[in-house]
């Protein structure tokens, strides 16, 4: 989340405070007769003024937003408002990377919901970077809930599951690290190579590679390390840095050399060992992936299977040669209302040509209620959901029109919904990809 919502957040515990909670269940016993109940307590006037201008006067600034809400808290001790504030300044600090007060503020964030995935992520990592032996257990400790939270949630599923599953997978590795870490810290190397080694099969990747063989070299045994550095400096991985690279590199080179008698012949073979041993391992994980979403490994629009409304599946790859007009809609949107009528003229226009392709796609996260909306509007129900396309396409805003060209390329994309040239524009937009070879 970032600054501005942060904002939103501090402004919206007003409204919170100022409106009583809701209840939707029925009372399942005859009601007793009427008492007045007591009403949360609400910020004075006063407060709420002073809360909107510590936020008004932010200036966009993390820093001008945590010290002013500090300020705030400092006046107002006991405000109703404290959780709220308390959130927002733990994500600022976040956001300014000052461990410090991730851990102030995250750990009484943690202490009313002790489950919330960001702060236990962030808080574990703070307490380590701290230091000590004290914040090293209560690190463990976080890092450990958080595993367990990330092991409890069923298999991802839908468009996005082969990309959540990747995110829980690193999110996983990453809290193995901090518990191989915290036990380092404490003294228990052997519990610290374990959880470490844990954290590579969870999530192969130079970070996990290189932090096993830290551990590794922690309780001497140089030989095991020097594969695992190997692996980190050769693993597939595009999250990580040249600057690491080069440290792994370096890494490698000294061990190698100290256990081979000063000397680094044979070092090259050695690398494309852990090379072609890393790629096997990530290839295995892609395919895994891929089986939760075939299309999460598509690099190109015309790589892409998508479904349509009766369950059907239509490969991109069969509309190659034809330029093919996408159409991001979605049920909630307003625009795509008005647009509508507008993209059925452009259809009509061109009639039945063999050689174009309209595809209405939709974004909705839950799409059972795509057909009672086109039974209710009376539209086409020849529908594809977008099944990751969006994502591929960078797609940020509802209604968005991409055309592509008979090569599969984006030859043109409109955002947004511009009424009153939009079917002129359109037209212009796929003759033009019409008219090329």
């Amino acid at each position: 989340m970032r600054y501005t919502a942060w904002m939103l957040l501090a402004a919206g515990a007003i409204a919170a405070a100022q409106t009583p909670p809701v209840s939707l269940q029925a009372p399942a016993q005859p009601q007793a007769p009427f008492q007045p109940q007591p009403q949360a307590p609400k910020p004075s006037d006063a407060e709420q003024q002073d809360l909107m201008t510590a936020v008004n006067s932010s200036t966009n600034s993390p820093v001008d937003l945590l010290r002013s809400l500090e300020a705030y808290l400092q006046k107002y001790p006991n405000t109703v408002q404290r959780p709220e504030i308390e959130q927002t300044l733990a994500k600022a600090a976040i956001d300014m990377r000052d461990n410090p007060k991730i851990v102030l503020y995250g750990e009484r964030v943690l202490s009313r919901t002790p489950d919330d995935v960001l702060m236990l992520d962030r808080v574990s990592q703070a307490l380590l970077a701290l230091g000590g032996p004290d914040n090293a257990k209560k690190s463990l400790s976080y890092a450990r809930k958080l595993e367990d939270i990330v092991e409890a949630m069923p298999p991802p599923t839908g468009s996005d599951a082969a990309q959540r599953q990747e995110d829980r997978d690193r999110a996983r590795a990453r809290m193995l690290i901090v518990q191989a870490r915290a036990r380092g810290v404490l003294g228990e190397q052997l519990e610290a190579e374990q959880l470490a080694g844990r954290a590579y099969e969870a999530y192969p990747a130079e970070e996990t590679a290189r932090e096993w063989a830290e551990t590794l070299l922690r309780l001497g045994r140089e030989q095991d390390a020097l594969i695992h550095l190997a692996e980190a400096f050769a693993v597939p991985d595009p999250r990580t840095t040249d600057d690491a690279r080069l440290k792994d590199r370096v890494r490698l080179g000294e061990l190698y050399s100290k256990l081979h008698g000063g000397s680094e012949k044979g070092l090259g073979d050695f690398i494309l060992e852990a090379y072609d041993r890393t790629s096997s391992i990530v290839d295995l994980r892609r395919k895994k992936l891929a089986a939760l979403d075939p299309n999460s490994t598509a690099a190109d629009p015309m790589h892409f299977t998508i479904t349509g409304l009766d369950g059907k599946k239509l490969p991109m790859s069969s509309l190659a040669g034809k330029v093919v007009v996408l159409d991001f809609w979605a049920t909630w949107c307003e625009p795509c209302r008005a647009q509508h009528p507008l993209y059925e003229q452009v259809k009509k226009h061109y009639g039945s040509r063999d050689d174009l392709v309209f595809l209405a796609l939709d974004s909705d996260e839950d799409h059972s209620v795509v057909a009672p909306f086109l039974e209710e509007q009376m539209w086409d129900k020849h529908v594809y959901f977008e099944d990751g396309m969006g994502r591929l396409l960078q797609v940020s805003q509802i209604p968005t029109t991409i055309l592509l060209d008979k090569h599969g390329k984006v030859a043109s994309r409109m955002n947004g919904f511009l009424p009153e040239h939009f079917v002129e524009q359109l037209i212009e937009r796929i003759d033009a990809a019409l008219a090329e070879k």
